[in-house]
């Protein structure tokens, strides 16, 4: 099977992800997609890289990852996704879950 492996860039708030001391050894996953997240200074843009084995679904992807990013206020940070079929409705999700853990335990 092979990986379809894509990448997108949206405009955040700069700073506004993650506490700087912030660090985690683990992921927030499931048996559908796993997330991991790194702080990284770069004038508030946030990076994700998404790895699926499914393709034709770009749009989707983009809309969801859009979505999240202007709802969460979240920058400066680089977002690794490791798809297995999940769906839109479980990407934000977990993606919902892995910013609240680095940001403390509280969804916002």
């Amino acid at each position: 099977m092979a990986l379809n492996h894509l990448e997108f860039s949206y405009d955040g708030v700069a700073g506004a992800s993650i506490p700087a001391d912030w660090s985690h050894s683990g992921v927030v996953g499931s048996g559908d997609m796993e997330v991991l997240l790194t702080r990284k200074a770069q004038g508030g843009k946030v990076v994700v890289k998404v790895c699926t084995p499914v393709c034709g679904f770009d749009q989707v992807w983009d809309k969801v990852l859009a979505h999240f990013v202007a709802e969460s206020g979240c920058g400066d940070l680089v977002i690794e996704i490791n798809d297995n079929n999940a769906t839109p409705f479980i990407v934000s999700l977990r993606l919902q879950q892995a910013l609240s853990e680095a940001r403390g335990g509280d969804l916002q």
